[in-house]
Formats: structure tokens, sequence, C-alpha cells
């Protein structure tokens, strides 16, 4: 192939070199017109998922927002609806806007526009903490949170579609699994800050302009990702959103391969549920030492930076081993540590050894996230990708919130039988991907 213009070919030849491919054309499943620039557009899809994965972690509901509340004296009660509307506001509501975004042609202006959206509440919430405290406060930031979320759940819908339409099969593990990892380096920034900074006594200005770089980072990933070259894509299925919703929903038993992964996705979700757990028996393990919260969000990022590029390039040659391998590491994990916790050797053990376990939980947490995404891109067709995406994110939207309850075992059966429950729903997810069909 010659590249149309002398500039794209030192891109192609990166391309080629990351990729793996000897002939930048080389496509599968997408249109030549998309082929022909897909080296391009492996780059924009690479730095904007970047800079978005970015985005999230300097905005972390779990991390940032929570120690934010803490700073602006808000009442403990807000801090625990972050993360349920963080990650059930970005999930559930999807069913309702694929059809909306199946209606368009061209669909990356809603990822644009979502990206835009996204900048906005987070730089929203700088101006919060600056203007506002207590209660006032912990109801702004839930209320721009939700219009964070709903916002990407609007990205995720038209990310996974148009990368179905333009990147090819065996390259798209890849582009996701390289810009988890260098997301994941920036974590490791973010971590070693986290670590070193007196945040106990620094003042909301730390928050600011955390927030401040999140919304800029949104927004640049906005611009790049406007830049992609995508074809007119097929419009069937973008009827009224309530009825398409419906009629959607029906694939989950219409479709068995379809349900059967939306299982194995929930029974893997575990590995996601079982990551506070972790962090609740380390603080108790260590009283509560604040290197060992800066050891683990080190080794969250090292997990995401080495093990990436590694799983996205697996999931390429078969993402249902990855879910496999994923589900058996999470499962046996569990199952040690929560036998060692009930043999007592777990409370003599120090803040590295937690965040060896937390990298390691880590790895198969990003393995579960790349494997499930690049088989369910590669399972549908380009007429059933962003519906397949809707029904799967919603109905594991509502099993997040159902997922609360574990916090409900943990209190009445110790932390230990918590995460011994969510190891054993690890190796069933193991087993259930070990039973789908290849793709």
């Amino acid at each position: 192939m010659q590249p149309s213009h002398p500039t794209e070919r030192p891109l192609i030849g990166l391309y080629e070199a990351i990729a793996g491919d000897e002939d930048a054309r080389v496509c599968k499943d997408i249109p030549d017109a998309a082929c022909d620039v897909q080296p391009a557009n492996f780059f924009i899809h690479l730095v904007a998922n970047t800079l978005s994965k970015i985005g999230d972690e300097l905005a972390s509901a779990r991390l940032v927002l929570a120690w934010m509340l803490g700073a602006l004296g808000v009442p403990a009660a807000f801090a625990g609806f972050l993360v349920p509307i963080r990650e059930s506001g970005a999930l559930m509501p999807q069913l309702f806007v694929a059809a909306a975004i199946r209606r368009q042609p061209v669909r990356k202006w809603f990822w644009v526009a979502g990206s835009v959206a996204q900048g906005l509440a987070v730089a929203l919430m700088a101006i919060v903490a600056l203007t506002l405290e207590g209660a006032a406060a912990g109801w702004a930031i839930l209320l721009l949170l939700t219009l964070f979320a709903l916002s990407r759940g609007v990205n995720s819908v038209a990310s996974k579609d148009v990368l179905g339409k333009t990147i090819a099969k065996t390259r798209r593990g890849t582009v996701m699994g390289y810009a988890a990892s260098a997301a994941g380096f920036a974590t490791l920034g973010l971590g070693l800050y986290l670590s070193l900074a007196e945040l106990e006594d620094a003042g909301v200005g730390v928050f600011v302009a955390l927030l401040a770089a999140a919304a800029g980072v949104w927004w640049l990933s906005a611009l790049t990702f406007a830049s992609l070259r995508e074809q007119a894509g097929a419009t069937e299925g973008g009827g009224n959103a309530v009825a398409e919703a419906l009629h959607s929903l029906s694939l989950l038993w219409r479709d068995r391969d379809f349900g059967h992964f939306v299982l194995t996705r929930a029974l893997l979700m575990s590995t996601a549920l079982a990551l506070p757990f972790y962090v609740l028996l380390a603080e108790d393990a260590t009283s509560g030492s604040f290197v060992t919260l800066g050891l683990l969000i080190l080794a969250t990022g090292l997990a995401s930076a080495l093990s990436a590029p590694i799983w996205g390039r697996a999931s390429d040659r078969s993402s249902r081993w990855v879910l496999i391998v994923s589900g058996v590491i999470a499962g046996c994990l569990g199952i040690g540590l929560a036998l060692m916790s009930w043999a007592g050797l777990a409370y003599a053990l120090d803040g590295w050894f937690y965040a060896t376990l937390f990298f390691i939980l880590g790895v198969s947490h990003a393995g579960v996230r790349l494997g499930r995404k690049t088989y369910l891109v590669d399972m549908a067709t380009p007429e059933t990708r962003a519906a397949f995406t809707a029904v799967s994110n919603t109905v594991i939207g509502v099993l997040l919130l159902i997922g609360g309850l574990f916090g409900l075992v943990a209190q009445l059966a110790g932390t230990e039988f918590a995460i011994l429950l969510l190891a054993l729903f690890s190796l069933a997810g193991a087993i259930s991907a070990w039973r789908m069909s290849e793709v």
C-alpha cells in the first residue's frame, strides 16, 4: 500500500513495528476505505484512549474524590455513593443511548461529546472545591459525578462501535492494551505523589489542580478523537430508545453465545469487587499505614502498565483464554489469602506483601477487562456491536449495585469470608469462560 501522503510513511512504519503488520493494509472485517487509514486511526485510538484513562485516574472516585470530600468537611455518608454512581451510572443508561447512537452513520462525535462533558463535570468539581463546603459540596459533587458517569456511558457504547469500524480484528486488543499500559505508568506517577505528599495537611488546592488537569486531559482526548477518519456505517436498530432497549434485552436469551458471555462477565466482575476488601484487610493488618496505601496505588499502576500489553496481544490470539487464566489467578489468590488470614499469618506481614497481592489481583483484573472487551467486539457484527455493548453494560451496572451486598457479608462474616466468596465466583467465571466459543 502506498501512503496517500509522504508524511504518513513514518507513521505506517511505526504502526507495522508496534502492531506486527508487515503490510499495514492487511485487514479483517472492516471495509477497504477504513483499512487504508488504519495506521493513522490506530494511533488516534491509542492517544485518545490513553488520555481518557489518565483523566479517570486524576479524578478517581475511589481515591481523589473521596479524599476531597473529607477535606471539604462533607459528611461521610456522601462518600459511600461515589463508586456506585461512578460505575453503575456509566453502565445502566447505555441500553437507552445505544439506539440513538445507532441512528447516526458516523458515531465518533458521541465519543467527542462525552469527553467534553466529562471534562466539564470535573472542571465544575474543581470550582465546587474552591467555593463550597459541607453537605452543599457533597450534593454538588454527586450531581456532577452523575453527569460524568452518564457521559462515560455514552463514550463506552460509541468507543466499541467506532473501534470495530476502524480497527481490524487481531489489532483491537493491541491498541487497548498499549493505552492501558501508558495510563498505568501515569498512575505510577500519581501514586508516588499521593504516597509522598502530606495530603492530610494540604489545602484543597491539591485537589483543584488534579481536577483541572483531568478536565484538560479529557478535552485534549476529545480533540484527538475528533480527527479520527471514520467511514459511515449502517443505521439499522436506531428506533425508539425504550422500545429498542426492551427489544435489545431479549438478546440475552435469543443469542445464546451473547447470553453466555454476559454470564461469564458477571461472574468475573468479582475481580473488581474484591479490590476494596483486599484494601480493608491490608489496612487492618498494617494498622492503617499510609505507606501501605501508597504502595497499593503504585501496585495498581504497575500491574496495568506491565500486564496490559501482554493481555492485549494475548486477547488478539484468544480473548477466551485470557478470561480463563485471569479468573483462575484471581480465584487462587483469594482462596490463598483467606486461608492465610484465618491461620493468623496475614497479620504478621508488611505492606510490601499486600502490595504484591494487590499487584497480582490488578494483573488479573486487567486481563478480565481487556479479555471481555476484545471478546465482545470480536463476537459481535457491525449491526449488533452497539446493542451487545449496551445490554452487557446495563446488566453489569445493575449487578454492581447488588454487589454492594458483599460489604454486608464482610461486616457479618468477616472480610476474609467476602474475599473467599468472591474468589469462588472468579473460579466459576473461569469455568464459564472455558465453555464459551472461540471468536
